[in-house]
């Protein structure tokens, strides 16, 4: 199987939202702040500094994950899924690599990125690229979040 990572493109829209729903409905509920993000994504993403990516496989979209702008070098790496065809192939590893290698390129300082510890395997994953737990503000952006985690990307 051959893997691409691609970039945004409007007729994609709607496989990040399905593939999106489909992990949160599995793991989470989807929250409003997720459905604002997933529903209107040019506009709540992309218009706002954002990147969105997509790993296709063999002319299916097996994956995505976006950069929502924090501030000026600053990114959230948010809403990275695989579909549950195609997990187990190592794809959300290349999004990520692809991830911190497109953010260092573009001379960012840092990756930040929220999740729930329930999810061992993504936790050990960003672990070995470099992220690293960070304190939690007061009123975090998704209710399900119980870990922040951070990549300097440079200092």
């Amino acid at each position: 199987m051959n893997t691409s990572i691609i970039p945004f493109d409007s007729k994609y829209a709607k496989d990040f939202a399905t593939l999106n729903i489909e992990w949160l409905e599995k793991y989470f509920v989807v929250e409003p702040h997720d459905a604002a993000l997933l529903e209107q994504c040019e506009d709540t993403i992309i218009n706002q500094g954002g990147f969105i990516f997509f790993a296709k496989t063999d002319n299916a979209i097996a994956g995505t994950f976006s950069l929502i702008k924090i501030e000026d070098g600053i990114y959230e790496l948010g809403k990275m899924a695989v579909s549950p065809k195609f997990q187990g192939q190592k794809i959300g590893q290349q999004l990520l690599e692809f991830c911190i290698e497109f953010s260092t390129t573009q001379g960012w300082k840092k990756l930040r990125l929220y999740s729930n510890r329930i999810l061992e395997n993504a936790i050990y994953i960003y672990g070995k690229y470099g992220f690293k737990e960070i304190p939690m503000e007061d009123h975090p952006p998704y209710q399900r979040s119980n870990i922040k985690m951070e990549l300097i990307l440079q200092k």
